[in-house]
């Protein structure tokens, strides 16, 4: 058995209904800072095209808190798409609505028609305040494809509930098969030694993945703000770097069962404050931080011995940078890893989140297997084997 795929479709003249992802960040003024979301959906898009269909785009944008949000409207998405198409890409002023469905239904084959933010409507996070949005949502298309790989982890109306009025045709995009079978590839059965590196801020958020990437791995490697809970659980002082109070005790139990093959850093770069130009200075992570001062990036002698053993690995995932990466003088840690993972012939998987922006930056996208488009859906998907915007979709047999 096998999810239904986008190549399994009949699309000759259908009006393929397609969850995408076009989540992506926004300069002050507007512009699209970071189109890697639209890239990667364009495959997907450029299939239903090619097979003669029409299509209805779906997606949200930011976090809007009271209806309609000028600022998040998806207008700048339309634009670049269709600038990377070569087409027009019409943007509807709503999701759903007579005048969505007219659109809709005036769609002819190669035609695009992008669906405004769904979280303008409060129904799209809480398909129970109003089941009618998503059967209004589903009726607009004859199919149902699922390619955003970055939002699969909610049971959102766009991403679950609409995939019940298609029983027999809601199938998986491009971009979410390619997602599937790298994930896959580190669940089944990976190369060893199968390493993993996790960073980023908060411990709470990645406990769970912590404690299932511990059955799996030959070694996890913890870095950034998600050390730091670590430290203070074993009694060293760690100043004034970031550190909610009950992420100790959850620290403390992962030591205390998942402690085998966890590599935390030695040595820090430490500042007296969370700037470019503060006052820096390299400390024994043994000899504690005095207060006053935070951990702002793993230091040398880490960084040699992390490198020293990654260089040994067959497999390696990573998620969450190892120090504040956007402040020039602490990226280093980050940069010589993402560096050194780009250059290894191991399968390497880039978890999503701000890991990708350091790859980016660096241009180092292709030197990797996989590069996630999706950070809380790859570290959901590590940590219970399967995800609800998945799940959903149609079934088939061979």
């Amino acid at each position: 058995m096998r999810k239904l795929q986008l190549q399994d479709l009949d699309l000759r003249r259908k009006k393929v209904l397609m969850r995408v992802d076009f989540n992506v960040p926004l300069n002050p003024d507007g512009s699209i800072s970071d189109a890697t979301r639209i890239q990667e959906a364009l495959p997907s898009i450029r299939y239903v095209l090619e097979q003669g269909g029409s299509l209805i785009l779906m997606s949200h944008l930011g976090k809007p808190k009271d209806g309609p949000d000028p600022s998040l409207s998806l207008q700048p998405c339309a634009s670049l798409l269709s600038t990377l198409l070569k087409r027009p890409v019409s943007l509807a002023h709503n999701c759903i609505g007579p005048e969505v469905e007219r659109q809709a239904r005036a769609l002819q084959p190669g035609e695009i028609l992008l669906l405004e933010n769904l979280r303008f409507h409060p129904e799209e996070e809480n398909p129970s305040l109003d089941p009618s949005f998503a059967r209004q949502l589903a009726s607009l298309g004859d199919l149902y494809v699922n390619d955003a790989f970055g939002t699969a982890h909610r049971a959102h109306a766009s991403t679950h509930t609409i995939a019940q009025s298609f029983p027999d045709s809601s199938a998986m995009g491009l971009l979410m098969q390619k997602e599937v079978e790298a994930f896959d590839a580190l669940l089944s059965q990976p190369r060893r030694p199968f390493y993993a590196i996790v960073g980023g801020a908060k411990i709470s958020s990645k406990i769970g993945v912590l404690k299932a990437l511990s059955t799996k791995v030959d070694g996890i490697f913890i870095g950034g703000g998600m050390a730091f809970p670590f430290f203070k659980a074993q009694g060293i002082p760690i100043g004034n770097s970031l550190c909610e109070p009950e992420q100790v005790p959850i620290a403390l139990e992962f030591l205390q069962h998942f402690s085998n093959n966890l590599y935390l850093p030695t040595d820090l770069i430490i500042a007296d404050d969370f700037s470019a130009k503060a006052q820096r200075k390299t400390i024994a992570v043994s000899a504690g931080i005095p207060e006053g001062w935070q951990g702002m990036d793993i230091g040398p002698e880490t960084l040699a011995s992390w490198k020293k053993i990654l260089k040994t690995g067959a497999t390696i995932f990573w998620n969450g940078p190892v120090g504040v990466f956007e402040l020039a003088p602490f990226a280093k840690g980050t940069k010589e890893l993402a560096t050194t993972l780009a250059h290894l012939s191991a399968f390497t998987v880039v978890g999503g989140g701000d890991s990708v922006s350091a790859i980016n930056h660096l241009n180092l996208a292709s030197h990797f297997s996989h590069v996630s488009t999706g950070g809380g859906a790859s570290l959901e998907l590590l940590e219970h084997g399967h995800l609800p915007g998945i799940d959903i979709l149609t079934t088939i047999n061979f």
